[in-house]
This record gives C-alpha cells, structure tokens and sequence, in this order.
C-alpha cells in the first residue's frame, strides 16, 4: 500500500513539475527571444517556432520538364551577400579568357561574381570555353589536311625551273690572242610528272581518312565526357549547397537547445550537465557548417575550371537537388543502345581499319610503279663569248614512262607488313575488352540507379520521422519528462538522416546522367521528388507514417515528352 501510494505521490509531483516547467519556459523564452543571438551565418534570433516552422528543401519537381532541364521557380541559391550576383541570362558573361592571357592585378582576382547556372547552361559552357576541346578541334584540322595532302597524290606535279646567267670573263694568252665574254643567258624548264600506277597511294588516302575521322570521334568521346564531368560537379555542388543549408539548420536548432537548456537551468528546473550538452551540440554543428561551407567552395571552383570561367566568376547551382528523371530502358536495351553509340569501339575499329591500310602500304614498296613524264627546256643567250657573237636561242622537249621494281629489300617490306598486322590483332583484343567494360559499366549503373532509388525511399521516410522525433523530443523536454540528452540525439538523427537523402540525390542522378553518356538516350520519364511534409501537425503521431516504402519512383507519372 505504502508503495502504491509513493508511486501516486511521484507521478503527481512529476506532473505538476512538468506543468511548471512549461510556464517557466514559456516566460523564460519569451525573455529570450527579445535578446539578440548574433551568428555569424545568420545574424538573427531563434526561438521553437522558427525552427518548427521552417519550410523543409525538398520540394516537388515540375513533371513536364526533360533532362537535362530543370526549373529555377524551386530554386534556392546559395549566394552570400557580399558578392554581386550576375543575371543568369547573359552567357556571354562566362566567355572563358585567352589562353595566353594571365592576371597582371590582383584585382582581377579580388573582385569576384556570383553566377546562377542552370543544368541546360553546362553543355553550351563546356563546349565553348574548355581547353581540352580546342586541342581536338585543333587535331582534327590537322588530320584534314593531311588527308588533304594524301589526296593530292592522285594528281600530277609541275615543276618549273629558271636559271637567269651573266658572264664576264678575260682571257690571256701568250700564242693566241686575247679573248673576251660578255653575255646573258636564261634557262626555262618545265618538269610534268604522273604516277600512273603506285601502289601505295590508296592505303595511305584510306589511312589518312581514318585517322581523319578518329579525330572527330576522338573530339565526341572527350565532349561527352566532359559533359558528364560538369554534371557531376554540378550534383556534387547542389549536395554542398544542401549540405550548408542542413548545417545552417543544425546550427538554429542548437541554438534553440542551448537557449531552452539556458532557460531551464536559470528557472532551477535544468541542470548544468545539459547546458553543456547543448553548448557541445553547438560546437559539433558550427563544426559540420564550416566543413560544409569548406567543400561548397571546393565544388565551385571544380565547376569553374571545366567550365573554364574567368577568374572573376564563381558558379552557384541555381537549382536544389532534385530528382531529374527515371530510366525507362531495359539492361538488355541499354546494353545494345551502348555497342551502337559508343564512339570508343567505333575508335577501335579505325585503328584496325588504318592499320590494315599500313600494312598494304608497306608491301606496294616491293610492287611496280609506273609514272609519265614530260621536260620541255628552252634557253636563251645574248652577247659574245671568247670575243664571238653568240646570240640565239634553244629549245627541246622530252616525254617518256619511267618504270620501277625493287625486286629484294631485305624482307622490310614484309617485316613491315606482319608489324602491323599483329597490331590489328592487339586492336581486336581491345575491342572485346572495351565492349566488356561497357556492358559493366551499365551494370554496375543499373545497379547503383537501383541502390539509390531505395535510398531516396527508406531516407525519405527517415527524415520525416526524425523530423516528428525532433518535435516530440523538444516538448517533453520543456515538459520536464525528458533530457536534453534525448533532444541531442533525435537533432542528430534528424541532420543524419537529411544529409543521406541529398547525397542518394545526388548517388541517383549522377547514375542517369552516366547511362545517358553511356548509351546515348538524351531523355528519360519525367518524375517528382518525393514529398516530405515542411509543416508537420502538432499531435500527429509516429505510429501512423505508412510502413510500405513511399512511391517515389515506381509510382511516377507519365510524362508527355517523347524518346
């Protein structure tokens, strides 16, 4: 009886505790909020309903929109106000520097812009300003002219030659008389050759035409592949960007403990042991900030150096990390999309092609040749040589064929032959290689786009159950049922499960853009990102978040855009 009667005693101390509790915080954080909490990030006071309030990042996608097009009406841009912010439609604000040109001030430096880029703005940027890009440009020229130069030898050479001559001479004898020159002469001669048959002129023209076309493809691998290098500097930096906001988050809500823990143990209800918990929490979320803040700096000039931007440009994701589509294709139909789009195997196969060429080139070094040829020469002369008139002119012109055979070289030419013969044959073997490593790739894509779309599921769930622990947490402790032990680890859980959610985000779209390069398929369907709940309901309970993993994926709908 004695216990029973305890027991009644301390549940209705620890309620009316608890009643009182509430009343003393209340007061205690109404004195609070009208002083000011000064951050460095923020600048502004906090209090529960800031926080509880706060709209949540993750918002829904515009369904009607492609790959890689995503609208700016959700954006948030990470911009800081000491930097002047461009507007996003003038490209021609990111025309990339002279490739000599180097800063000469250190204003040219200093002085630095923000600049909202979109997900369309990559491809234009990455194709006009990357220097990698120049060079391919540049070697395919190169390779076109000299195929250029390979043609020519189908045509015939003409070669003319002129010998303008003045002689003044003496010459002195005792038998003889003296003798005298005084004379101009001019020789014109014109040389007409054609080879008729050269056997190595076509394997060196087909050559030249595949190496010609090797370059061009070799400027598409190194396009696409700095297409889905931006890309994935841009997730990474959309995931820093989210990556800040959830530290600045973390930061306000252990701003909020500390004042609520502060205010707990002024009233007499709060011990010292959880103000410390709280200043420790502080301390670990002003630290994740800062790294945050750390790599989103990191990722901005990654992005700028593909993009090759000035020096006076930063770049800002002007979107946050959404969702950018599903992939509606089979393995087995990417697969096959694969073989026929990858310009790598279609490389291969030009090795084999111009290597084949230089093999036959080299054997028409053992074969006939057979050319024409045509030398007209005309001379003429004016003055006196050795004391005698000479003027008058010369003029003569031969045509003939000019046959050749080298009939033993030392088998160079087969030597030569078999050379790149086993070339063709190395060339084969890294064709079945690489067709290996592309079905592996889309494999292991597929299943990293699989891992992730889970991911984003189970993580979608989490967030917005911590989100509710969180809540429920900070009422009872300013109830006085609970710790500030308890608040601590649900606020960690919360920043936890917000920061696995951006980076299966970011894991899922880099998957789709890295089957995009790989097979080629430009759009895939239209999705939403998942809905989470900004404003959760104040007796909702945990009990009634559905079990079954939310439909964001498989449940998405159809999109009007066509393949």
């Amino acid at each position: 009886m004695r216990g029973n009667t305890a027991k009644i005693v301390f549940v209705v101390c620890v309620l009316l505790q608890g009643t009182n509790s509430i009343k003393a915080a209340q007061s205690q954080s109404t004195s609070f909020v009208k002083k000011t909490v000064e951050h460095p990030f923020y600048g502004k006071s906090l209090n529960s309903t800031t926080f509880l309030n706060s709209n949540w990042p993750l918002k829904k996608a515009d369904t009607n929109k492609r790959l890689p097009n995503i609208k700016a009406t959700n954006s948030r841009k990470p911009l800081t106000k000491s930097k002047t912010v461009l507007p996003s439609d003038l490209l021609f604000n990111l025309t990339s520097p002279d490739n000599l040109s180097l800063p000469r001030k250190t204003s040219e430096i200093e002085k630095r812009n923000l600049y909202p880029l979109e997900i369309t703005d990559l491809e234009k940027l990455v194709e006009a300003n990357n220097p990698k890009l120049e060079v391919y440009r540049r070697q395919i020229e190169q390779q076109k002219y000299n195929l250029k130069q390979s043609i020519s030898t189908w045509y015939p050479t003409i070669d003319l030659g002129a010998t303008p001559q003045y002689l003044d001479g003496n010459n002195y004898n005792d038998a003889r008389p003296n003798t005298s020159s005084d004379q101009w002469k001019t020789s014109l001669s014109v040389d007409i050759n054609w080879n008729l048959i050269d056997p190595s002129r076509a394997p060196e023209i087909n050559a030249a035409k595949d190496t010609y076309e090797k370059a061009k493809a070799s400027y598409l691998i190194e396009l696409r592949d700095l297409k889905l290098e931006a890309l994935n500097a841009y997730f990474l930096l959309q995931k820093s960007d989210a990556g800040v906001r959830i530290g600045k988050e973390s930061v306000r809500a252990s701003q909020l403990s500390l004042s609520d823990a502060k205010a707990r143990f002024d009233s007499g209800l709060g011990t010292r042991l959880e103000v410390l918990e709280a200043e420790t929490q502080l301390a670990r979320d002003n630290r994740l900030l800062t790294n945050n803040l750390g790599e989103q700096s990191i990722n901005r000039s990654s992005l700028a150096i593909i993009l090759n931007l000035p020096l006076s440009i930063i770049p800002v994701a002007a979107t946050p990390p959404e969702i950018i589509g599903v992939w509606e294709s089979s393995l087995e139909e990417s697969i096959i999309s694969a073989y026929s789009f990858r310009e790598e195997l279609e490389n291969i196969r030009l090795d084999i092609s111009i290597n084949n060429s230089n093999a036959n080139a080299a054997l028409a070094s053992v074969q006939p040749k057979l050319s024409i040829f045509n030398t007209f020469n005309n001379s003429y002369t004016e003055g006196k040589l050795s004391s005698i008139n000479s003027d008058g002119s010369a003029s003569s012109n031969t045509v003939g064929l000019k046959a050749t055979w080298r009939v033993f070289d030392g088998l160079n030419a087969q030597s030569r032959y078999n050379y790149n013969k086993e070339i063709v044959k190395v060339s084969e073997a890294k064709f079945a290689e690489k067709r290996n490593n592309i079905r592996q790739e889309i494999e292991q894509s597929f299943i990293k786009l699989r891992t992730a779309s889970k991911d984003i599921m189970s993580s979608t769930r989490e967030v917005i159950a911590a989100r509710e622990s969180l809540r429920l947490a900070r009422l009872r402790f300013q109830s006085g049922i609970t710790t500030q032990r308890e608040v601590v680890n649900n606020q960690r859980d919360l920043t936890q499960a917000e920061v696995e959610y951006t980076e299966a985000i970011t894991a899922y779209n880099t998957s789709i853009a890295k089957l995009q390069r790989s097979t080629g398929v430009e759009h895939v369907q239209a999705c939403t990102s998942p809905k989470i709940m900004s404003n959760i309901v104040e007796d909702s309970d945990p009990s009634n978040i559905p079990i079954d993993p939310f439909p964001v994926i498989k449940a998405c709908p159809k999109s009007n855009s066509s393949k």
